[in-house]
């Protein structure tokens, strides 16, 4: 039977009692621990080894926790989950470093067991060490790759859910990968909100020559297409009634026939569907058939938006730019420290697919290779605008700004750029009207 890896542990403290007596219990969990007594030795370490949990005082005699952790990811290392010690006096300070990225704190003076608690409770399926992340480097996206290890090798329907933009097929196409390592199979992918009924029944079923008019030859849907494979339906709560229902039977019987045909064709697929609505509301609601839900969703993965794992944000930025420079030849395009915290704060209603969209524009609009703040974000004024607006106006002009930006970032989905705004469709409508916002798309 083989033994279980000890979790490495990454202790920053100065107190040497503290830290005595907390290394000494972590060894008694079986944790193997490495103790640094200055920010300094970590910060100098940590992008060279790789670690299940950082535990941090904030306070530390050299730099701060705060300036270490910002530090470790202005450097895009990629961190695990990180836990910081604090005082009464510094909960502000451990919250704002919550806002960007950190798991979770624990107050002095604490008690052992509620931080081993913690500890355990952080340290999910950790990623194997000798593999870079492909997905992220937050917490989340560091258990979502472990599960997408567990159920790579199976046939199991997956359904992955998310908000838009927050890289759905990304993780979909990762997964296709995690069960077909030695053999090249297909990955079919089709957005199911993209088309009528009678076109959708014929991207995802085909047709016979001869079905109906303007069908001259013969067209294998993607059930077809993906057979050996992975089918990805994209934007499957957007499916009518009528066609949920064909979906659902050729789902149970793995066997499709074509518009026009007489022979039904089974095919052998892994099938993952992907969504940004809530499909349990809309099971509750009736608008999503219960028994269709219960058969996609045998393994369900959601992916969290960019604003809840900030440590993602700097990191694909990094994995962006490099692309960009693949792509165009030449060193990769870099960001300025200020332009760098304004993505942290950003709250990035498009998610990752803005990131990724704003950072191409900014490449191809910036002559330097250093990225500034008035690169990135379209609307943020270079200088203060020599005008004699008031204080009310003024936020009354950024309110209306904001507002059309994220209602472009859901395609003019009211009640979804409401909920990112965490205002109700009511007070969105009353606002939009108020500021005379167009709504642009379907709703």
């Amino acid at each position: 039977m083989s033994v279980a890896a000890k979790l490495h542990l990454c202790l920053i403290e100065d107190d040497d009692i503290v830290g005595d007596a907390l290394v000494e219990r972590f060894e008694l969990e079986n944790y193997d621990c490495t103790w640094f007594r200055t920010g300094r030795e970590a910060l100098l370490t940590l992008p060279r080894r790789q670690f299940d949990v950082v535990i941090s005082d904030i306070r530390l005699p050299d730099m701060s926790g705060e300036k270490l952790y910002m530090a470790l990811l202005e450097e895009a290392v990629p961190l695990p989950p990180y836990l910081f010690i604090t005082g009464y006096g510094e909960i502000d300070q451990a919250v704002r470093l919550l806002k960007l990225g950190a798991a979770d704190y624990i107050k002095k003076p604490f008690d052992i067991e509620t931080l081993l608690e913690k500890i355990g409770s952080l340290v999910t399926a950790p990623m194997a060490r000798d593999r870079q992340p492909k997905l992220g480097i937050s917490p989340a996206m560091r258990t979502l790759e472990s599960m997408l290890d567990k159920i790579g090798g199976s046939t199991s329907n997956v359904l992955i859910s998310g908000e838009s933009g927050v890289g759905k097929e990304m993780v979909a196409r990762e997964l296709h990968l995690r069960g077909n390592k030695d053999v090249e199979r297909p990955f079919v992918a089709v957005n199911c909100g993209a088309f009528a009924d009678s076109l959708l029944e014929a991207e995802l079923f085909g047709f016979e020559k001869g079905a109906f008019t303007g069908a001259v030859r013969m067209h294998k849907g993607v059930f077809e297409q993906a057979n050996g494979g992975t089918l990805l339906l994209d934007e499957v709560g957007d499916m009518s009634q009528s066609m949920q229902i064909r979906l659902l039977r050729a789902i149970q019987e793995r066997c499709i026939t074509r518009i026009g045909g007489e022979h039904p064709l089974q095919v052998s697929l892994r099938l993952i569907c992907a969504t940004h609505r809530d499909l349990k509301q809309m099971v509750e609601n009736r608008e999503f058939r219960e028994d269709l839900y219960y058969r996609i969703n045998v393994v369900h993965l959601y992916i969290p938006p960019l604003r809840d794992r900030k440590e993602d944000i700097l990191w694909l930025a990094r994995q962006f730019l490099e692309e960009e420079a693949a792509v165009r030849g030449g060193a990769p395009r870099f960001m300025s420290a200020k332009l760098e915290r304004l993505m942290l704060d950003n709250v990035w209603p498009g998610n990752v697919r803005e990131l990724k969209h704003a950072l191409e524009r900014a490449c191809v609009l910036s002559e330097k290779r250093q990225l500034l703040p008035e690169s990135l974000f379209e609307e943020m004024p270079l200088a203060l605008p020599a005008t004699n607006e008031t204080l009310a106006e003024h936020l009354n002009n950024f309110e209306r700004q904001y507002i059309s930006r994220v209602l472009a970032a859901h395609n003019g989905h009211v009640t979804h750029a409401a909920e990112t705004l965490g205002i109700s469709r009511k007070n969105m409508w009353e606002r939009m009207k108020r500021y005379g916002i167009q709504r642009k798309g379907d709703d």
